[in-house]
């Protein structure tokens, strides 16, 4: 049995205690959060701190705060050699205080406070300073997840970049398109299937196979009608920078 300790209270947080919680081989000892009644819903009172001084033993202490923060935590844990490891996507191993064994637990997912989420599925980007250390780590991935990856710092900032890309941005794009459509009293549920299948075909070719559209046809006259029509500024030049960069991309193949 591996012991866990979970500091932070945000989604990743949250996500990560309700599967330890229902875990076969893991533990989770406790959790600290500045806020306890944040975290109430998933645990007992009793297994919650906002005492660094009453973190109890484990074998694992994992840093799930925000990346500004996650020095000053990892300074303030009142012991020494230890394994503590952080979840951040962006942020070095070396930003870990170094009186403790450091490491890095990245669950590559995004994370929302009321949406379930599979973990086994989760790719999970393991790095540590330390053999033995990888070994124990490993082993608490491997009880909630499939897919464990033994992933560099600069690796894992570069996952973090591209996940940037094809999630973050791409929401955004969603957001757009949902205005664009309440705008025009159009419902956004019209355009849940193409979704769905872009989604699905970019799992079984390569983006540049899958790219379609006036942009990569060249359709300069539905392009300049699509940019008039927005009216907005910003989206036109979100619209043309996207139009640019797919054209760009096509002349080079």
């Amino acid at each position: 049995m591996i012991t866990v300790s979970v500091i932070g209270s945000g989604n990743v947080a949250q996500h990560l205690i309700k599967v330890f919680s229902k875990t076969t081989g893991i533990e989770l000892v406790q959790a600290f959060a500045r806020q306890p009644e944040s975290l109430l819903h998933l645990l007992p009172y009793e297994k919650i701190t906002n005492d660094y001084q009453k973190l109890q033993k484990a074998d694992v202490y994992i840093i799930s705060v925000t990346d500004n923060a996650i020095a000053e935590v990892s300074e303030q844990l009142p012991f020494k050699d230890q394994l503590v490891v952080h979840t951040s996507g962006t942020s070095a191993i070396s930003i870990l205080d170094s009186k403790n064994r450091k490491g890095v637990f990245y669950p590559l997912q995004t994370f929302s406070k009321n949406k379930e989420i599979n973990f086994s599925s989760v790719p999970l980007c393991l790095e540590t300073e330390d053999e033995t250390d990888f070994q124990v780590l490993e082993k608490v991935a491997q009880a909630i997840s499939e897919k464990v990856y033994r992933i560099s710092s600069e690796q894992r900032r570069s996952l973090h970049v591209a996940a940037v890309f094809v999630c973050n941005f791409v929401n955004h794009l969603y957001y757009i398109g949902n205005e664009v459509c309440d705008k025009n009293n159009v419902p956004f549920e019209v355009l849940h299937p193409l979704i769905r299948e872009t989604a699905q075909k970019i799992m079984e070719l390569s983006p540049e196979e899958a790219q379609t559209g006036p942009a990569k046809r060249n359709d300069t006259k539905t392009i300049n009608q699509h940019i008039e029509f927005l009216k907005d500024s910003k989206y036109q030049d979100i619209y043309k920078l996207l139009t640019q960069s797919i054209q760009d991309v096509s002349k080079k193949l």
